[in-house]
């Protein structure tokens, strides 16, 4: 496991119990929730908020780990050929608008797709270079690949991208930092709240919004299956729906926001597709539900809470 490493911080040689007190709050207080964005209320009367996304990973899941394997990048290719075109039909049948966070290297592979999303209304947002881990990288890195990746996707898809989800939510002790350089109006990768809330950087009110994620409400847990490894689908379809349908049952009844994140390359097999249409069916039945894009629930945070 790698250890964080933020020089003048952490004292070089020393364990996690023999740090004082200072030491650890400085790592705890670096990025921290500040006050709830959760609105009064969401447009048109909706009771709750959905914002659907859907991280385009393709190849960049085996070419981030140095791999050459062709039957991992196929995997991979598999959500432009096929998990892509199923998620947009649905959409498009369901008028819903949702948004693909897309590392730079895919824009770069499929800049169709990406402009496709953005004509059609779609939200296109930062998911890193090569779907890297921030926390490996040094600042200057990170720096660069993150503002890099903004460039791509605005010069691909004709429009700047104005949110970041981290690979993986490897959220660095740097990347809020980066974020507020580059002007963004939210992230989309920690998880300290079910609802909006403000980031804080070293207690600072930072006027980010962040949408908070978490691996209940991700299809990779359940889904994802990568041959050489432990990690391999446990849950049936019909197990994951359950899970999300409870996830936003929760979210209708408190009046809050619905965060799903799920993979083209994951979710886009066929049986896989008969979930995502059933859950958006019992959201649909529930009662006015706002179906947003992910700068859509941000912006409106923001201006009700003043920001």
């Amino acid at each position: 496991m790698n250890k964080i490493t933020r020089p003048g911080v952490i004292p070089e040689g020393q364990e996690p119990w023999q740090w004082a007190d200072p030491v650890w709050r400085s790592i705890v207080g670096k990025v921290r929730a500040g006050r709830s964005l959760k609105p009064a209320a969401w447009p048109g009367g909706a009771r709750c908020a959905v914002a659907l996304s859907f991280d385009s990973d393709h190849e960049t899941g085996t070419l981030r780990e140095g791999q050459t394997s062709p039957g991992r990048l196929s995997q991979g290719q598999f959500g432009n050929r096929q998990g892509v075109p199923r998620i947009r039909r649905l959409l498009d049948r369901h008028g819903i608008k949702a948004s693909f966070f897309v590392p730079a290297v895919v824009a770069l592979l499929y800049p169709d797709e990406q402009r496709d999303h953005v004509e059609a209304g779609h939200e296109v947002g930062i998911h890193g270079w090569i779907h890297e881990l921030n926390s490996q990288l040094p600042y200057e890195a990170e720096r660069d690949l993150m503002l890099r990746a903004a460039d791509t996707l605005e010069r691909i898809a004709g429009k700047r991208p104005v949110g970041l989800r981290t690979p993986s939510w490897d959220f660095s002790p740097h990347t809020l930092a980066i974020c507020r350089e580059m002007g963004l109006l939210y992230d989309s990768s920690l998880m300290a709240d079910d609802d909006p809330y403000e980031l804080l950087e070293d207690g600072e009110p930072t006027g980010l919004v962040e949408l908070p994620v978490e691996w209940i409400k991700d299809d990779a847990p359940y889904l994802n299956m990568q041959r050489f490894a432990a990690i391999r689908p446990y849950t049936p379809p019909s197990g994951v729906l359950e899970i999300f349908k409870a996830e936003f049952d929760g979210a209708w009844d408190e009046g809050g926001l619905y965060v799903l994140t799920m993979h083209p390359h994951i979710i886009g097999h066929r049986s896989r597709m008969y979930l995502l249409e059933a859950l958006i069916e019992h959201m649909k039945a529930k009662g006015p539900v706002w179906f947003a894009t992910h700068a859509e629930v941000a912006a409106y945070c923001k201006a009700q809470a003043g920001l």
